[in-house]
């Protein structure tokens, strides 16, 4: 090798023990475990076997579920499978190949009548709406390190329940027809009910089919940091109780990315949770597609079409800030009374891409099911206030009730508005567009402009209009500097 001048004055600049350092240690090679045998039994080449073999000195083997036969290919265990420690990988080897899923089948001891095989916490209780971790297929419990691929878990209350587990990779699986708690649980649950922060972080959710799963999949009681991205949550006329794509309860700070979701009460539903993200998401045929309580989570660049309400902005004991940005929302207002846990079913609640104040199950005014076994009762409910009637203790509307802007003008392609919001205050201005003149919600995204609000609050808007002629109608929000987005304006046809 020629040493240039430039080359010999970087080598100058490397400690002379870097030159001569030996060669890093190759990885410790992995043993596989080769399940070839589909009897639940502790002998040699049964799943239950692998996972007591691996679990005596985790960190030392991967696990290989092999085709057996012809598909479908099928494991059904007689008991409960023991929690998994990891690092572990546990692959089903046929989807790499074929793209057949082998299937972990839990029909063989969940015994009972729809979600009611599925007890609660609480004695007397069933289905998806109620704390459980009951019934679970596939565990992972305090550990980390854990990776799923190629399995369809199905026929459990719970398919795969990670449980204070951080760092584990679920991936390119099949989940179905778990009919308790949810296809994938993430949770921090302490064994009593209560959250426990740092115990289940940076997990990962990806490529999976989560099908007729009363919710798909819950982030829940101190689950944070975790990212769910390019999954299919779907609900069909088969499922029992319909609740929600994701549940997040009580989580924090999670990614839900370039997810679809169809056919749910709610496709997700955000209890309580703070700072979560969720973008390019797609929700179709939902009774609710987003529903929001809790405090600075952000709806970014998602497409919500087709459902009863687009996003719903509900009541909690004070009002906090939930910001929505650059969403497409269109063809909403749809007759979906799907209402398992959450959805739409007051007769006369407004529908359409935003609305405030939608009861949610917490609520003396919601309409639908709260759990199977759950006291179904107006007693001690919350009482959202209304312009008509605020009483003592009652819920005030969300987003701090953030007025939308008013579309004044539009003249020689500039569309002019005002807002009102907190005095000298800068908030920023949405502008969106339809193809249609009589639409009045959000389906293109055109921009944004920045107001600034004089000492009553009171601002002006001037939005250019570029690329904008086969547009028909435009709408708009308004954010606040604490992220409070409005709902829409009242659109403003093309010609008035």
């Amino acid at each position: 090798m020629r040493i240039t001048p430039l080359l010999a004055a970087l080598l100058l600049t490397v400690p002379a023990h870097t030159l001569l350092a030996a060669p890093a240690a190759e990885a410790t090679k992995l043993t596989t475990l080769l399940v070839d045998r589909y009897a639940d039994d502790s002998q040699p080449g049964s799943l239950r076997w692998a996972i007591e073999r691996n679990n005596q000195t985790p960190g030392k083997y991967r696990i290989d579920i092999q085709p057996v036969g012809a598909p479908p290919y099928v494991i059904k265990p007689t008991s409960p499978l023991p929690a998994i420690k990891g690092p572990v990988v546990i692959e089903g080897t046929a989807w790499k190949h074929s793209g057949q899923f082998i299937a972990i089948d839990g029909s063989a001891y969940i015994i009972g009548s729809g979600t009611q095989a599925c007890p609660g916490a609480v004695p007397g209780q069933f289905g998806t709406n109620v704390r459980t971790t009951t019934g679970p297929g596939l565990v992972i419990r305090d550990t980390q390190g854990v990776e799923i691929s190629g399995l369809d878990v199905r026929n459990f209350c719970i398919g795969i329940l990670v449980n204070r587990a951080s760092n584990n990779v679920i991936q390119d699986n099949r989940i179905t027809a778990n009919k308790g708690g949810a296809g994938i649980m993430l949770t921090g649950d302490d064994g009593q009910g209560n959250p426990t922060a740092t115990t289940t972080n940076n997990n990962k959710v990806l490529r999976n089919q989560l099908i007729d799963n009363g919710d798909g999949l819950e982030l829940t009681r101190g689950a944070a940091f975790n990212l769910v991205a390019d999954n299919l949550f779907r609900s069909t006329a088969a499922n029992p109780e319909p609740s929600q794509g994701i549940e997040i309860l009580w989580g924090n700070d999670n990614n839900v990315v370039r997810n679809r979701f169809e056919n749910y009460s709610d496709g997700l539903q955000i209890n309580w949770g703070q700072r979560n993200y969720l973008g390019a998401n797609t929700f179709t045929g939902n009774s609710i597609g987003v529903s929001v309580s809790g405090a600075g989570n952000i709806l970014d660049g998602n497409l919500i079409h087709g459902n009863r309400i687009g996003v719903a902005l509900r009541p909690e004991p004070s009002s906090t800030s939930n910001r929505l940005s650059a969403n497409r929302i269109w063809g909403n207002s749809q007759d979906i009374r799907r209402c398992e846990a959450g959805g739409s079913c007051v007769p006369e609640q407004r529908t359409g891409a935003i609305v405030f104040a939608v009861p949610a199950l917490e609520h003396a005014a919601y309409v639908g099911s709260r759990g199977i076994g759950v006291d179904q009762s107006s007693n001690n409910r919350a009482i959202i206030c209304s312009a008509k009637a605020a009483p003592q203790g009652c819920q005030p509307m969300p987003n701090h009730d953030q007025p939308a802007p008013v579309l004044a003008a539009l003249k020689d392609a500039r569309l002019h508005g005002s807002v009102q919001g907190e005095p000298n205050s800068l908030l920023r201005v949405e502008i969106f567009g339809n193809a249609e003149a009589t639409a009045t919600e959000a389906e293109q995204f055109l921009g944004n402009v920045n107001v600034i609000t004089d000492e009553r609050g009171a601002g002006q808007f001037d939005y250019v209009l570029e690329n904008a002629e086969a547009l028909k109608s435009f709408t708009a929000t308004v954010t606040r500097a604490d992220g409070a987005t409005s709902p829409l304006s009242i659109a403003m046809p093309r010609s008035m």
